[in-house]
């Protein structure tokens, strides 16, 4: 059983733990509020963007895009797939990247013509170890989503489905539910549904045409890249906001633990102080005890 000094220096360092745990906790809750408020300031305008390539299909019947699937015609399984594979820099966030992780064999599984696009330290050094190929890597942290690194992502991965290198696009991301729950979804980017952007009944038709040049294609195709470019960059900012909330309840869960360990550690310290006081008394008294004897015998 450890004496009274080690169960003191076992507290002590749990206590210094836990003022890591706890400043973690504060780190990624900042850190949370100031993505969330960042996306929510460019929401509206790709909103506005899935509006008017609705509004397109809308004014115009047929509309033929390479980054649509054609209306009778079905999804191809087949062909080589680009998979972007958005993790983080580091761990302790739970069940965050492992999730990712996953999902992405499961995708290698299903398809070995696969080739991943990697974000994030951890994903970068997973499929290192594992010897498994990554075609591409951005090697710029996944701590600071910006529109600017979206761009650059839709660049490489359009080059690769416009050159027919691959024939579909895959994101696997940490979506941010509802400001509590975190999923790992799978999402297809392209070649889209057009089931996706069809007009509902509670929306009004379009009364006046328009005019589109050079062509209602080229149009809908330059506005796919921003709509797709916005869509990379929301995936990166759900991402990191999943990963800090993530953290946030990992880091909660081990104060609480912390405080579980503390409050035992107490007591067993409380019993082998106690124990080692009762010891000395007890000492102290067969002493006294002695010492008397001897001197009635002197």
């Amino acid at each position: 059983m450890a004496n009274a000094r080690e169960i003191r220096d076992h507290i002590d360092g749990i206590k210094e733990t836990q003022k890591i745990t706890k400043a973690m906790y504060l780190i990624s809750s900042a850190k949370l509020s100031k993505a969330k408020a960042e996306l929510d300031k460019t929401r509206p305008y790709f909103s506005a963007l899935q509006a008017e390539i609705k509004r397109i299909f809308r004014t115009a019947g047929n509309v033929e895009s390479k980054y649509f699937y054609p209306d009778d015609s079905l999804e191809h399984p087949d062909g080589t797939f680009a998979c972007l594979v958005i993790t983080a820099d580091k761990g302790l966030a739970g069940e965050y990247n492992q999730n990712v992780i996953k999902e992405t064999n499961k995708v290698l599984e299903k398809n070995p013509d696969t080739k991943l696009f990697v974000v994030g330290e951890y994903g970068r050094h997973y499929f290192s170890q594992k010897r498994i190929p990554i075609e591409r890597s951005f090697l710029y942290t996944a701590q600071n989503p910006t529109m600017y690194r979206a761009r650059e992502i839709c660049d490489v991965l359009l080059e690769e489905f416009d050159s027919g290198a691959v024939s579909k696009i895959l994101v696997i991301y940490t979506d941010l539910k509802n400001g509590l729950e975190t999923e790992c979804r799978n999402v297809r980017l392209i070649p889209f549904h057009k089931d996706q952007f069809r007009t509902h009944e509670n929306e009004k038709a379009v009364s006046v045409p328009f005019d589109f040049a050079p062509s209602v294609s080229a149009v809908l195709n330059s506005i796919m890249r921003s709509y797709i470019s916005g869509y990379i960059y929301s995936a990166l900012v759900d991402s990191f906001c999943s990963e800090q909330q993530a953290r946030m309840t990992a880091m909660d869960g081990a104060n609480r633990n912390a405080e579980k360990l503390l409050k035992e550690l107490s007591l067993q310290y409380n019993r082998v102080r106690q124990g080692a006081i009762t010891m000395s008394i007890t000492e102290v008294s067969a002493g006294a005890k002695a010492q008397r004897k001897h001197h009635k015998e002197g």
